[in-house]
């Protein structure tokens, strides 16, 4: 096996962990109740913190944040603004009964990726893959008409995922790195507010036993995990191939929604799910059919570091 297809089968194998895992959150966040999703969200930042700074202690990767260039730097915080965006946003659809939604955007997000792959990365796709972009535009007027609305859940956890796995595609610097300044980039804000709350008397970490508080702590690993996870996948992976597996994702969030959490599905959801599946498919199918196209950015970036 060559090292170029052993970089590709291990950046699938890290697609899979990662988008499973989130498939399966969730059933974790309502857990975290009755704390509200801006201080759950902090609670991830902080939490993820502290696993990711054990992370790089153990890697002996702290000496790499001095060599990290000024622009990495100003990535990096871009990527940390738009993933805290998108924690946020998820968290208060798996709260609120809204985890359909949530399954819609990242069923939109794999088109939404394709499509900045063409615009931002020039990476070429045929005639069946822009049929299934219009057939997503169409999907979501349907879903607009239908609901009465804007999907604006789905909406925003789409297009900020598919910025921040662009953003994680041009940062050159090992994974484990970028997400731990990401991170930390967040921290003091993320604390501010924690201490703030607690301060008030409006904080949820001590006043509701043990057990939720060991579960607020664990938002740490349960989020910086998987974000390893992606980060490795995405430097090692052209951009079609991570909307490919990213499938996997939002049909457990779905399943989880439809199944465990009751969440209604009127004849316009299903109508509007059903376009992004057939587009979903088109696009599957097109892949599958013809060799992809090299990948130029892969070709200029350096390998990831081990």
């Amino acid at each position: 096996m060559t090292g170029e297809a052993r970089t590709r089968r291990a950046g699938v194998l890290f697609g899979v962990g990662a988008f499973a895992w989130w498939g399966l959150c969730p059933g974790y966040f309502p857990l975290l109740l009755p704390a509200g999703s801006v201080e759950v969200l902090a609670h991830r930042i902080v939490w993820s913190a502290v696993c990711l700074a054990l992370v790089l202690l153990v890697a002996r990767r702290f000496g790499d944040l001095r060599r990290l260039s000024g622009r990495t730097w100003l990535m990096l915080a871009a990527a940390s603004a738009l993933i805290a965006l998108n924690w946020g946003t998820y968290i208060y659809a798996a709260t609120h009964g809204h985890v359909v939604d949530a399954a819609l955007g990242y069923f939109i997000n794999p088109l939404v990726t394709v499509a900045l792959g063409v615009v931002v990365f020039r990476e070429r796709i045929g005639r069946l893959q822009t049929v299934a972009l219009g057939i997503a535009v169409v999907a979501v007027v349907v879903l607009t008409a239908g609901v009465g609305a804007p999907p604006y859940i789905a909406g925003v956890l789409a297009v900020s995922f598919a910025l921040y796995g662009l953003v994680k595609k041009v940062v050159v610097a090992d994974p484990r790195v970028s997400v731990a300044v990401e991170t930390f980039l967040a921290l003091p804000f993320a604390g501010g507010y924690l201490i703030a709350l607690e301060a008030l008397g409006k904080g949820h970490f001590v006043g509701e036993g043990g057990a939720h508080t060991v579960l607020l702590m664990l938002a740490g690993p349960i989020t910086a995990v998987p974000l390893l996870l992606f980060a490795a996948a995405a430097q090692r992976l052209p951009m079609v191939t991570i909307g490919l597996l990213f499938y996997l994702n939002p049909g457990l969030q779905m399943a989880w929604g439809v199944i465990v959490g009751h969440e209604p599905m009127p004849l316009a959801r299903w109508i509007g799910f059903a376009l992004i599946w057939a587009a979903l498919a088109v696009m599957t199918i097109d892949a599958v059919r013809r060799k992809p196209a090299p990948d130029s950015l892969n070709r200029r970036l350096p390998k990831p570091s081990s």
